[in-house]
């Protein structure tokens, strides 16, 4: 019984990709466990084919290879009923912050789909775990469920040792908030939904967008745009997120993004 009360579905979820380049590398594989309010639980487990060689480095991890996912569909055909099937529902998993949520992100971006952490919680047992113990997914299941984590790097297995190990952390640790703002909160996930663009290249400061990385960390968007044009000349010209170059791009223009006032 998953030990924490819930207003809403969590869904749980694990990417296996062609390798750790949140901006260029694809999903070759996703599977996501939504939790009920009432209990239930609902897994879903699917290949994709990720439109470009998977290496072989990362083959030797998780497994699939390029003849594995060469007949299933691309992530696009399967965006929408993801993205609706991911609506209303808080997010949870092992590293999601930092990477999953991202390439989820960016896939959702190609697709043409908006998606963010915003009016979401986000659920990371590895950041409630790095706090407590740092350790890799196979040494926090070992240590919270003494068990063996038989087919690392498989998605399905992954998301379901992730479920063990919240739920693990939660009986260990009294003093963990039982809620889901509360974990989010612990998590640090709030500074994730300030981000305007997939990876926090700009985020929101009050209403107004801000640069979100480097020297000009804090500020205003309208300002650079101003004062120092070349800075978002030299982002247009390097190895940006598409939807990061746009900001910038429309920032050059005069169009500045407008946060949406919560209803």
């Amino acid at each position: 019984m998953f030990e924490m009360k819930l207003e809403r579905p969590v869904v749980f979820f694990d990417l296996e990709t062609t390798g750790t380049n949140i901006q260029n590398d694809r999903i070759v594989e996703i599977s996501v466990v939504k939790i009920f309010p009432n209990g239930e639980r609902e897994t879903k487990t699917r290949r994709i084919n990720p439109e470009m060689h998977i290496p072989e480095e990362s083959s030797k991890i998780h497994g699939i290879t390029d003849k594995d996912v060469e007949s299933e569909p691309v992530f696009k055909a399967i965006s929408k009923n993801l993205y609706i099937y991911l609506e209303g529902c808080d997010l949870a998993g092992y590293n999601i912050l930092k990477f999953d949520i991202p390439v989820l992100s960016r896939e959702f971006n190609r697709a043409g789909l908006k998606f963010s952490l915003e009016g979401r919680k986000a659920l990371d047992p590895y950041v409630i775990f790095c706090k407590l113990m740092p350790r890799t997914l196979t040494a926090a299941y070992k240590f919270f469920c003494d068990k063996d984590l038989v087919n690392a790097h498989g998605a399905e297995a992954d998301v379901n040792a992730t479920i063990d190990v919240f739920e693990a952390q939660l009986r260990k640790y009294p003093e963990l908030p039982r809620d889901v703002a509360g974990i989010n909160d612990y998590c640090g996930a709030t500074e994730e939904l300030s981000w305007i663009d997939s990876t926090g290249r700009f985020k929101w400061k009050n209403s107004e967008a801000a640069v979100g990385f480097g020297k000009n960390t804090g500020t205003l968007l309208r300002s650079i745009a101003s004062e120092n044009p070349g800075f978002l000349r030299w982002m247009l010209n390097s190895d940006f997120p598409e939807d990061a170059k746009k900001i910038a791009a429309d920032a050059i223009k005069g169009e500045f993004p407008v946060k949406e006032q919560a209803q």
